[in-house]
């Protein structure tokens, strides 16, 4: 039995369509349909999820790093323009910051140095489309700001330790 049906994000797989708060209103409203047993299962499972990233560690590592505005919104930026060419000195520009300061300044607060960033994202969003769609692999890799199918295909590889039909298979 499904616990909460008709909850994905159904109508795009683009934050800007879904990130509404019509979407918001219908989503409660399916909550308020929900019987005690489906509640209670729900919260259940999102607090099992929840207890993984509430450790004592990981909570006093949040509260010694807070995260710039400015670094919070080049990830809002890079999650919505997947698509687009995206390079650290254009980042660094739109916040109006030297490349190699900013590039530092992403990796100490991210984990990650930008461009890897960029291209860890990419490849989640391919997964999710590959996933979810019946895309041709070149309209995936295009829609994920890939030059070409086989630069999408190398990278994806690289990163999931498989090629995207193998994934598709396997998941």
């Amino acid at each position: 039995m499904l616990i909460n049906p008709g909850r994905g994000i159904n109508r795009s797989d683009d934050p800007k369509i879904y990130e509404k708060d019509v979407y918001y209103q219908e989503y409660q409203e399916l909550n308020h349909q929900q019987n005690t047993t489906q509640f209670l299962e729900t919260h259940g499972i999102l607090l099992q999820l929840m207890a993984r990233f509430s450790g004592p560690e990981i909570i006093a590592q949040r509260e010694r790093q807070q995260i710039p505005v400015k670094i919070l919104d080049t990830i809002s930026h890079i999650v919505v323009s997947l698509h687009l060419p995206l390079s650290v000195t254009s980042l660094a520009a739109r916040i109006h910051q030297n490349s190699e300061y900013f590039s530092r300044l992403f990796q100490q607060y991210t984990g990650s140095r930008p461009l890897a960033y960029i291209t860890e994202r990419r490849i989640e969003r391919a997964q999710y489309l590959i996933m979810t769609s019946n895309a041709k692999y070149a309209d995936i890799a295009q829609q994920t700001g890939f030059e070409n199918l086989s630069h999408f295909s190398r990278t994806f590889k690289k990163i999931t330790g498989m090629s995207p039909r193998e994934y598709k298979n396997h998941h």
